[in-house]
């Protein structure tokens, strides 16, 4: 009897993205509108009665979002699959739990699965938490008898005995996670498949996620999880799986792939002014951070306990009223340094205009001490969506200060913080 859990041969998925060729070009004559507009209806048509998704735009792009990855996991392996953002990592997990269809390849699965991809996924907003457990339960393949067995469980592991009864449209964002992860991970299944759908909980229930997770494998249970935070993905998974653009890079021990990924932001150019990958303007996108002196004049190579202001640059298809702005720092392993927002007590919003927008933040005394972290930033409608994240937009430095008079500047390789602190006797 084989030992090998999940088995994937040359897997390749492939979308169909439309463009619209009058935003790229300023001028069009009427003559260049019809027969482009003649050429969409007689594309669509056909792609119609071929049975093909039917692409909006006028010129169609093919996208691999994964291209001839191979491996194997064994029975009760704890796999972490890390990559930058577009890499193809829940392309990945939608794909070995049949929510779509790889366009080449095979995949061979052995025994049930059990997937949490996006917060929600099986809930129905108008019932309640009791009801969702039961057809989310369902949709999982668990039957009424299991579910009820399970019951108890679940609703304690999700803490969520208080609403138990109200609708999940009125749920956080975390709560819903935490019901969505106690079903998933009380199902009886042979395959576990987490998303970076953790990153919603609070701290406290994601070491008690993963101490789940690592109990479900232990007895004999094969967890696939991806997630940004390597220390999280360090402390569960014992190997790993690394994917670049859609590539399979790397299959090796969880070390050995974390340092791999690591080293490729060590070498990444460094600056002050962060371009962000071009999104077209019909959506929210940030386009760039800058990294200013206090005075705002000129950019600036960022020294420990410096006063510096981060200027960043998005786009607003319409107007809303109220929105919120989020900067953040994380360290090259994934942990979260500061989370700086322009609602920080669920109270202050700002209005987004039209077109261009730029806010400013403005920080004190910066604390992270010599090195290299991760920056991005994201927009929101507060206690709501997230509009667009780019959370790792780029790489910065912090640059040598000795802010302690010590003759030994502060550097990441010792400690991230370097605090202002005051000792009396």
């Amino acid at each position: 009897m084989t030992d090998i859990s999940i088995s994937v041969e040359n897997l390749s998925k492939s979308y169909l993205i439309g463009h619209n060729a009058s935003q790229a070009q300023r001028y069009t004559t009427l003559r260049d509108v019809l027969a482009r507009n003649i050429r969409n209806v007689a594309r669509k048509t056909r792609d119609m009665f071929h049975g093909r998704a039917i692409v909006q735009g006028d010129e169609v792009e093919e996208f691999w979002a994964l291209k001839e990855v191979s491996f194997e996991v064994k029975q009760g392996d704890r796999v972490g699959i890390i990559g930058r953002n577009g890499a193809g990592k829940s392309t990945l997990l939608k794909l070995l739990s049949r929510v779509t269809e790889p366009t080449k390849g095979r995949i061979q699965i052995s025994g049930r699965v059990a997937s949490l991809l996006e917060v929600g996924t099986g809930f129905h907003p108008e019932l309640s938490g009791r009801e969702n457990i039961f057809l989310n339960g369902a949709i999982l393949g668990m039957s009424r008898r299991e579910i009820q067995r399970k019951f108890d469980e679940i609703v304690a592991f999700a803490e969520v005995d208080d609403f138990l009864d109200t609708p999940v449209k009125r749920y956080s964002s975390g709560m819903y996670v935490r019901l969505a992860f106690a079903v998933a991970a009380h199902l009886e299944s042979e395959v576990l498949l987490v998303d970076e759908v953790l990153a919603v909980g609070d701290m406290r229930f994601q070491d008690k996620c993963l101490g789940k997770m690592e109990s479900v494998s232990s007895s004999g249970r094969t967890v696939l999880f991806v997630s940004h935070n390597l220390d999280s993905i360090r402390k569960l998974c014992l190997k790993g799986i690394f994917l670049e653009q859609g590539r399979l890079n790397d299959v090796d021990d969880i070390e050995s792939i974390v340092e791999n990924y690591v080293a490729q932001y060590r070498h990444a150019e460094s600056s002050s002014i962060i371009d962000i990958e071009d999104v077209p303007s019909d959506q929210f996108s940030v386009k760039r951070i800058e990294i200013l002196n206090a005075a705002k004049t000129k950019p600036l190579a960022v020294k420990t306990w410096d006063d510096a202001v981060f200027r960043i640059y998005f786009n607003s298809p319409h107007p809303i009223e109220s929105g919120s702005v989020v900067l953040k720092i994380t360290s090259l392993t994934g942990s979260t340094l500061a989370l700086l927002s322009t609602q920080p007590d669920q109270q202050f919003s700002i209005p987004f205009r039209k077109g261009e927008n730029v806010v400013d933040c403005r920080v004190s005394r910066f604390p992270l001490s010599a090195g290299q972290y991760l920056i991005g930033a994201g927009l929101a409608i507060p206690n709501r969506e997230w509009l667009s994240r780019s959370f790792e937009a780029g790489v910065f430095t912090v640059h040598n200060s000795d802010v302690y008079n010590s003759g030994m500047a502060p550097n990441s390789q010792r400690y991230q913080i370097a605090m202002d602190a005051k000792w009396e006797i």
